[in-house]
């Protein structure tokens, strides 16, 4: 557990240098451009012919803002930090929110002008992973949930990831098409849509319910009639954990396969990830 705490106060970290500047850069804009614009317009109300009044108007403005530096008027100064605080908070929100929907879009976008058959000649890569099946065993022939922790290793390693990633399920590591009817035969619901839905509560359960969003999951049917689940993993906006035996693991992407990060590593990785 105190690798996980530690983990969590290194992203908290970067992200409050984010919205620290933000308040920062904000206060000064609220000081500095807010308050003599609010004069400015207050003079202007009061005289009433702006033409007339501009250069008056000009120096209320700078007279009140060299008041508000020196102290003279302390709660209005206050007064004007604090709104802009709040909106150079609101700005930070909003600019993460667009720059992650942005990254989601482009990612998809690409995802899904590229055909299932040029994905699979490509082979496995630090962005490509095959998986036979979810969850039944080949070679046991019968259910395995290991082979979902597996699955579940590789999902934590591409949404830790910068790139993300993709998962083929029913494809096996050399390329040969597999398909997905033994999976879909150990299901209460054997379709597309329990597949799916099954995956997506795994993704849920053991991942986090709000990590849904970033693994979109398509179905094609390829020249033999089989199905292939194609799961796009995109970038998470934290840091991913799965746990095991009651301990928080933190697993990334590198090169063909997915390994666990020691505790000094996935400090500096994070730190480095979640940086804005």
């Amino acid at each position: 557990m105190k690798r996980f705490f530690l983990l969590i106060i290194a992203l908290w970290q970067q992200r409050f240098k984010l919205y620290f500047f933000a308040a920062l850069i904000g206060g000064l804009t609220g000081l500095f451009i807010f308050l003599p614009i609010y004069e400015f317009v207050f003079f202007y109300d009061i005289e009433g012919d702006i033409q007339l009044q501009l250069g008056a108007a000009l120096h209320y403005a700078y007279t009140q803002l060299i008041q508000a530096l020196t102290g003279e008027i302390p709660k209005k100064a206050l007064f004007f930090v604090q709104i802009g605080i709040f909106f150079g908070l609101i700005i930070a929100f909003i600019y993460e929110m667009l720059h992650r929907r942005l990254q989601r879009i482009n990612r998809l976008s690409f995802e899904l002008s590229t055909d299932i058959h040029s994905i699979i000649a490509q082979g496995e890569s630090n962005l490509l992973e095959f998986k036979s099946s979810f969850r039944w065993d080949l070679e046991q022939e019968r259910v395995n949930k290991n082979l979902e922790t597996v699955i579940l290793k590789t999902l934590a390693g591409f949404l830790n990831s910068t790139t993300g990633g993709t998962l083929l399920i029913g494809v096996s590591d050399n390329g040969d098409l597999i398909g997905l009817k033994h999976d879909y035969q150990s299901l209460k619901r054997q379709d597309q849509d329990g597949f799916e839905q099954f995956v997506m509560t795994a993704i849920s359960s053991n991942l986090g319910a709000d990590l849904a969003p970033f693994v979109k999951v398509l179905f094609h049917v390829v020249n033999n009639g089989e199905h292939i689940c194609r799961l796009i993993i995109l970038p998470s906006p934290r840091p991913v954990f799965l746990s095991q035996n009651k301990t928080p693991k933190f697993y990334l992407r590198t090169g063909g396969g997915t390994r666990d990060l020691n505790i000094q590593e996935a400090v500096d990785f994070i730190t480095h990830r979640w940086h804005r």
